[in-house]
């Protein structure tokens, strides 16, 4: 099992979400941190790639996490945006790798499975959940509460990993 908080990410060029969560020993799991990382279309790309980097590793230097898990990219729709997209992540990869933090990545539909159950759920639905499994006041921001879905099928998924060592012994 992870021991220690994890981040979860939700990439993007223009609005990066994020979120922290540490499960505690007896299972619950806290929200220590979670936002969105926007990026002003006025700037030039490179400082856009730039700014997402050093706010991901501000993120990390406050929170400490011991892993990141990433969103794998979905299909754009066109080859510009899927080229900046590419670039943001990568940005956002290397602020997590030169952290020292393990990567881990998952599909859109192994988030949606995680957290809702159905690998075709709306980002709505994902947003409603999130907050009901943390036991939120209010729903995150669409991107923060992509990113804490992200977070949470990492935690599920680990617990699954960790429930197969056992029964293989």
């Amino acid at each position: 099992m992870t021991i220690g908080p994890v981040l979860g990410v939700d990439p993007g060029s223009m609005a990066t979400g994020y979120g922290v969560i540490e499960q505690t020993k007896n299972g619950r799991i806290n929200v220590l941190g979670a936002g969105v990382i926007r990026t002003s279309p006025k700037r030039s790309f490179p400082d856009r790639l730039k700014h997402l980097y050093e706010s991901l590793c501000r993120v990390i230097a406050e929170f400490s996490p011991v892993c990141a898990a990433f969103e794998q990219v979905f299909v754009a729709r066109n080859a510009g945006a899927a080229l900046k997209l590419g670039h943001a992540r990568a940005a956002l990869l290397m602020a997590a790798i030169n952290n020292d933090l393990e990567i881990f990545e998952y599909s859109a539909l192994e988030v949606k499975r995680a957290v809702v159950g159905y690998g075709r759920a709306e980002k709505h639905q994902v947003q409603e959940m999130v907050t009901l499994i943390l036991g939120l006041a209010k729903p995150p921001p669409q991107d923060a509460s992509d990113a804490l879905a992200v977070a949470l099928c990492h935690v599920q998924s680990t617990k699954v990993q960790d429930l197969i060592k056992l029964e293989l012994g």
